[in-house]
């Protein structure tokens, strides 16, 4: 059963975990209500190790906990929509006998929804005051920003996110509603989170091959000074790839002429890429000579066993032996778990764009790796020498390739950049 922490206002918590029970037989929910926001960043490093993914009561706590944990678990929250704004809006239409015209609200800058879901009622609004807050918010802030439109008359009415700001501004006498979670939202979410810990379920459960390769054996062999110091060394890196294998859970096997296979499960693999990489730290170490790492998914042992082989393939041809993994669905990833990491796809489903590769003579391959890095050092544009350095390839074979992307509008020259050195400037490029 997948442990879920659950994060949130107490009453939050207590609302979602009504509406949670029909998932009891496969979600366990953890409450860890909070006070204070402040206190969220404590709650997930304190449990993170604990549980298997995260549910937030709403952005504000989710924003916080992803901030503060970079993690690669599961994390969803509910989301600020149209339908708890309207529900906060009948209610004060409700007690307050009349539609409030005039309104203030404090609302986090990626859920600002209130303009939004006016926009789509019949109803005319002469002014709506709205405080954008972040993560770092100040509730007596919001509140003075709630008391001062009030006290020159230019509300009648608020809109929080927050039960303290709420209860502060009801002890002034002003009609404040707090924006909460419909049992819609809450709903939505919570099937949202069961897929999302199914699906990781599946994934976690793959079949994963490490293949690890001691290049360039032979010549090792050979500078061996007898038979017997050769056996001593293979017998040193069996047993860092045992110790290896029995942290993931794998079976190990020789290949021969210095290549080793360990077959474990996708989940196993992904958590321990540190080990790997100190271990392969060492083997290059022992042997003093590269050793390059090859890791494939897949659904079953053979199609996993092919993906590592391309894998290994592909690292032989970078110029630093990365680990490269190829995932099941055709996905490459670079140096996993560095800051470096990058992603791209090998497949494309969209015909125009390879209908335009084909006539430019360009791989999918080559196209999503260099869209992926554009994207990844967030450059709105480059030159072909910033390609060619993270690329590990030729200034000149970058600069063929983006021509071909030029010509056949997936690139566009935008202007020219001066060299410090003497020679023809540099050219400026920007992805279509």
């Amino acid at each position: 059963m997948y442990k879920i922490g659950l994060v949130g206002l107490r009453t939050s918590i207590e609302q979602i975990l009504i509406l949670a029970e029909e998932y009891k037989h496969e979600l366990e929910f953890i409450s860890l209500p909070y006070v204070k926001t402040e206190e969220v960043e404590n709650i997930v490093k304190e449990h993170d190790s604990n549980v298997h993914a995260w549910l937030f009561s709403g952005p504000l706590p989710y924003e916080i906990a992803k901030k503060t944990l970079g993690t690669d678990k599961i994390m969803v929250h509910v989301p600020a929509t149209e339908s708890g704004f309207y529900k906060s809006l009948l209610e004060m239409i409700y007690e307050q006998g009349k539609i409030i015209e005039h309104l203030s609200i404090d609302t986090m800058s990626s859920n600002n929804i209130s303009e939004e879901a006016l926009s789509q009622l019949n109803i005319k609004t002469k002014k709506i005051y709205t405080k954008v807050f972040e993560t770092d918010v100040d509730t007596d802030e919001l509140v003075h920003f709630h008391l001062d439109l009030w006290n020159t008359g230019k509300t009648e009415g608020a809109f929080s996110c927050f039960p303290y700001v709420c209860e502060a501004l009801r002890e002034y006498g002003i009609p404040a509603y707090r924006l909460s979670m419909s049992k819609m939202e809450v709903r939505q979410t919570l099937r949202i989170l069961s897929e999302k810990v199914k699906t990781s379920y599946f994934k976690d459960t793959q079949i994963g091959v490490e293949i690890i390769e001691v290049e360039y054996f032979n010549k090792v062999a050979e500078e061996m000074k007898t038979p017997y110091h050769l056996q001593y060394l293979e017998l040193r890196l069996k047993e860092m790839l045992i110790q290896l294998g029995e942290k993931i859970n794998g079976s190990f096997s020789e290949k021969g002429n210095g290549r080793y296979m360990i077959f474990s499960s996708r989940g196993a693999i992904e958590r321990e890429i540190i080990t790997l990489e100190d271990t392969i730290q060492k083997l290059a170490f022992e042997a003093d000579t590269p050793v390059t790492v090859g890791i494939g998914f897949g659904e079953t042992a053979y199609s996993a066993e092919i993906n590592a082989f391309r894998a290994i393939q592909h690292s032989k041809e970078m110029k630093k032996r990365e680990i490269v993994i190829i995932q099941d669905d055709g996905k490459i990833i670079e140096s996993p778990g560095k800051k470096k990491e990058l992603q791209y796809d090998t497949r494309s489903h969209n015909k125009p764009l390879i209908e335009k590769l084909k006539y430019g003579n360009i791989s999918v391959k080559t196209y999503k790796k260099i869209s992926a890095l554009v994207q990844r050092m967030g450059w709105s544009d480059f030159t072909t020498k910033n390609l060619a350095t993270h690329l590990e390839m030729t200034e000149r074979n970058v600069r063929r390739i983006v021509a071909d992307m030029c010509e056949v509008d997936l690139a566009q020259c935008i202007g020219e950049e001066a060299n410090a050195n003497r020679g023809r400037p540099s050219k400026i490029y920007r992805l279509l």
